[in-house]
């Protein structure tokens, strides 16, 4: 039995570290315009995003799904957004483990 616990703690925790992915030049969007950004991302703006950010902000992957960022990842782009100058085509690498819907961000740049 306790061969038993032992070998599915081990396993969950593989699953845990097996969980982590990265995001490369993943179109950034705020959660309240997640939706219509969604067919067209590069459109959005830094100015739109930045009105809305009280919702939070996520990327939407390549195959169209939109992955919300936890607190951390909020941060991280909101700093990044307020410093860059960029207007649209706003683009992150991002790292983190993916958690149903939302990305749980270890690391952000944006490009």
């Amino acid at each position: 039995m306790r061969k038993f616990v032992l070998l599915t703690a081990f396993m969950a925790s593989f699953a845990a570290v097996a969980a982590a992915e990265t995001f490369n030049d993943a179109p950034v969007v705020d959660v309240a315009c997640s939706k219509n950004a969604a067919k067209d991302p590069d459109a959005h703006t830094r100015e739109c995003a930045l009105q809305c950010q009280k919702g939070g902000f996520g990327i939407v992957t390549s195959d169209h799904k939109f992955l919300k960022f936890d607190s951390k990842g909020n941060t991280l782009v909101l700093d990044a957004l307020k410093k860059s100058e960029k207007n649209a085509h706003l683009r992150v690498d991002v790292s983190g483990d993916v958690q149903g819907d939302t990305l749980k961000v270890t690391s952000l740049k944006l490009l």
